[in-house]
């Protein structure tokens, strides 16, 4: 394994600065790569900066590559079309597919790396993978859309670490200190202030319409569909109400919501498209992530021309379609797909 070249995505953070620091350390060849993405303003110019830094201290050259037409394509608009079809999208697992681990092997290929690696928090065994050890941290969910080819190239260096002892490394570092002291990345990177901010940039969010319930009734008004994902329970009026009512449907041609009381969001079956699966079964028990930093719950999956017919069994609230099912066999990530009804 060793003397072998690794390519280690380097974002100018501390876990990815910490993951080519050890993978050097370990006798690798190491070379970074910084990948431009979205077109948030000012962002490159302050992350390449640290990159480039994070590159120079660890010894290491750093390429640099612009996927931003691609990040648009395959990652931007998908997630303004979906939430202009009053779903809930997951950029993350998109962009984890076609440019973390889709452009970044192309041009790991390019370079005659051997290995792929990046900070993320999860650990393979080149067939499946696995939870981090840091429950807190785990980003296996956003990973489940990877595909499987790779995994026999990818290295993963924090897996088996905590969050707390990479920071606690990098204040022991002279050079590093700063990195230590860096603020956490937000959820979507590209994400400035709030998603309905960014959407209306694109689309028309801010247009009223009818908030209905169960039965078809007009009971009140609300600010725009895009404003809300299943399970949201504030931001819009229902007539008369008591007690909480909660989004439990969304049209988005009719630009109307329906809401309902906290049992109308019990979810016990879902159908799943675009499948990823790291098993050959088409018929099995395992346990489902409906959504991320959600408990995986018990379920029962038969497979059928790539979609998923996924049976609960247990109830979960506030299934959103659009979103990422991720199955687990204990700490063993096993695949997914997307949810497209329930």
């Amino acid at each position: 394994m060793k003397n072998k070249k690794v390519l280690v995505g380097m974002s100018g953070g501390v876990d990815s600065t910490i993951s080519a620091l050890l993978l050097k350390e370990e006798g690798y060849e190491v070379e970074g790569l910084y990948m431009k993405l979205h077109s948030k303003p000012g962002y490159h110019e302050i992350h390449q900066a640290r990159a480039q830094r994070a590159a120079d201290f660890v010894g290491v050259k750093l390429h640099v590559i612009d996927l931003q037409e691609i990040f648009n394509e395959k990652v931007f608009q998908p997630f303004i079309d979906t939430y202009a079809e009053g779903k809930t999208p997951n950029p993350c697992a998109l962009c984890n597919r076609s440019l973390k681990f889709g452009e970044m092997v192309k041009f790991a290929d390019k370079i005659g790396a051997d290995f792929i690696a990046t900070g993320h928090y999860i650990k393979t065994d080149g067939k499946y993978f696995y939870e981090a050890d840091d429950e807190t941290k785990d980003q296996s969910y956003f990973l489940f859309y990877v595909n499987k080819e790779i995994l026999p190239r990818l290295l993963f260096p924090l897996g088996d670490r905590k969050k707390s002892d990479i920071k606690e490394l990098a204040a022991s570092i002279k050079g590093l200190e700063s990195f230590a002291s860096q603020g956490e990345s937000s959820e979507i990177c590209f994400v400035e202030t709030t998603y309905t901010d960014l959407l209306k940039d694109f689309v028309e969010v801010d247009k009223k319409g009818e908030v209905l319930d169960k039965d078809g009734n007009v009971v009140g008004e609300h600010k725009g569909y895009m404003h809300y994902t299943i399970g949201k329970r504030k931001g819009f009026s229902v007539n008369g109400a008591h007690e909480p009512h909660y989004v439990i449907s969304i049209d988005a041609d009719k630009n109307q919501i329906t809401v309902g009381k906290k049992e109308d969001l019990a979810c016990n079956s879902v159908i799943l498209n675009d499948l990823n699966l790291y098993t050959n079964e088409i018929e099995f028990d395992t346990t489902v992530k409906l959504r991320y930093r959600t408990q995986a719950v018990p379920c029962h999956v038969v497979v059928k021309e790539n979609r998923a017919y996924v049976t609960l069994k247990e109830s979960v609230f506030g299934v959103a379609t659009g979103q990422a099912a991720v199955f687990y066999d204990g700490n063993k990530l096993i695949g997914g797909g997307w949810i497209e009804e329930n």
